[in-house]
């Protein structure tokens, strides 16, 4: 992993990771719009607009700036194609962060959001010195659990019935790591 901090961009063996521009609006769109991504993802709203996009990115070089949180397009190293997002919050208080990421359905299964997990933890480790990073999935989303258990995350617990989607109660499994790989 590679952390370029002039241009704000961590680069991996197949993937840049970068900030959305405001150009990446209809292709986020597009890829977000998509019942499933929706099923498995906390606050992406579906159907998922245009506006839904801009005002989603608006605010990510202005969080970077103010190190509240790290959104990253997950695109393509060498032709630049949009997979996904990555991003890590941060919560100053506590020295700890949150990973959350989404991929287009058809980039579902490539390896992509682990490699780009891997990147997201040694960035959150090396370079902004956090003490741990979690994460959390619906338990209905076992797919996810297994990405996180790649890049070295342990299960730490269950909060049952936690969530409410689609009128349904969701559990929500958490995961974590230390910068001292416990």
């Amino acid at each position: 992993m590679i952390y370029d901090s002039l241009n704000k961009t961590i680069t991996t063996k197949r993937l840049l990771l970068r900030l959305f521009q405001t150009s990446d609006a209809m292709e986020v769109t597009n890829l977000c719009n998509n019942y499933n991504i929706y099923k498995n993802t906390l606050y992406l709203p579906y159907p998922y607009s245009m506006e839904d996009a801009l005002s989603w990115i608006e605010n990510h070089l202005p969080n970077f700036n103010d190190n509240s949180s790290y959104e990253f397009a997950i695109t393509d190293k060498v032709t630049g194609k949009l997979f996904g997002a990555i991003a890590l919050s941060y919560n100053q208080n506590f020295n700890n962060g949150e990973i959350a990421y989404w991929l287009g359905e058809e980039f579902w299964g490539k390896g992509y959001a682990t490699e780009a997990g891997l990147a997201i933890l040694e960035f959150a480790f090396t370079n902004k010195q956090y003490h741990k990073v979690f994460a959390r999935h619906f338990s209905s989303n076992p797919a996810s659990g297994r990405v996180l258990e790649k890049i070295g995350m342990r299960k730490e617990g269950v909060l049952r019935e936690h969530i409410m989607k689609e009128k349904q109660y969701e559990d929500l499994v958490h995961y974590g790591i230390f910068k001292h790989k416990n």
